[in-house]
């Protein structure tokens, strides 16, 4: 891990983390985890990115509440948050020394794993059984397995420009609660998904935006035509411009189901201020995501 994606992990806005643990968070304040407390005395520091209680004096930024609320340690409590908030870790450090300066996607390698995709058992249980996708949507995809040196299953989901040329791997592991839960091979670009479908679009057609891969794959066997994000606050100066230039010159509508929490309705807020005309879908009590609002819709 370099000092860059160390800072992108303590630059991740305090309180969506906080949320994610578990917490509520209103009007920048919350009940205390680390004391018997009764009256929100832990404060949210949106400027200085940290926390603070005044009454039993825990402190720190994101790394520090997640390590202290999860009893991780410092990698452990690193990795969490990567996962969470889909950050690409450097999980892959080459062994030979004629490599040892590699920064970039090595597409050459992996473009073999998706030319004929197979799908273990971990993975066919994991897409069919648990998530219900469409046997269409994993061909398009082209999602495929494997199983590391440990007999660890992993799903490998390919990332593709708008041309069709492979420009990022995340392998996510099959292993319900196992840590790390995504990896990416070194130099992998994964920020929008599902960029080729933006050939098949026409002037004012539909496009909904998922954040993550699970809720593309959902949308998409609802019948839609989706792309997905990790994060809006990850989302690189060249992907606003795409999404700027897609709004305008093919007049799309843009749709979202935002997840039914509060980082949720803060990534749709986040990016309608990037597409003012982003139509807002509220998902039934219930569900948290698109995902099991697909699986409650579609059994």
């Amino acid at each position: 891990m370099d000092k860059l994606e160390l800072q992108k992990l303590r630059d991740l806005p305090i309180e969506g983390v906080a949320e994610r643990l578990g917490l509520r968070v209103k009007m920048h304040k919350s009940l205390c985890p680390f004391h018997d407390d009764h009256h929100a005395s832990l404060s949210f520091s949106v400027r200085r990115n940290g926390y603070r209680c005044f009454v039993c004096g825990a402190s720190g930024g994101t790394i520090d509440l997640v390590m202290r609320h999860l009893g991780k340690g410092f990698l452990d409590a690193c990795r969490w948050l990567a996962d969470e908030h889909n950050v690409i870790l450097t999980e892959y450090q080459p062994q030979s020394s004629d490599l040892s300066q590699q920064t970039s996607f090595d597409a050459k390698r992996y473009e073999r794993f998706f030319e004929r995709p197979w799908l273990n058992d971990e993975a066919t249980k994991f897409l069919f059984e648990e998530r219900r996708i469409d046997a269409r949507v994993v061909r398009w995809c082209r999602l495929t397995s494997w199983k590391d040196k440990q007999e660890v299953a992993w799903l490998q989901i390919p990332y593709y420009d708008r041309e069709g040329q492979l420009i990022g791997v995340q392998n996510r592991n099959l292993v319900k609660g196992a840590m790390p839960r995504f990896r990416f091979p070194i130099g992998s670009q994964c920020s929008i998904y599902n960029l080729p479908i933006l050939k098949r679009l026409s002037p004012s057609d539909e496009l909904y935006i998922t954040e993550g891969c699970s809720d593309c794959w959902a949308m998409l066997s609802a019948g839609h035509k989706a792309i997905a994000i990790p994060s809006a606050t990850l989302l690189k100066h060249n992907d606003v411009e795409l999404l700027q230039t897609l709004a305008s010159t093919l007049s799309l509508t843009f749709h979202m189901f935002p997840d039914r929490d509060e980082p949720g309705e803060r990534l749709f807020l986040q990016l309608q201020k990037i597409l003012p005309d982003l139509v807002h879908h509220q998902l039934p009590p219930g569900c948290k995501d698109f995902s099991e609002y697909f699986l409650s819709k579609y059994p």
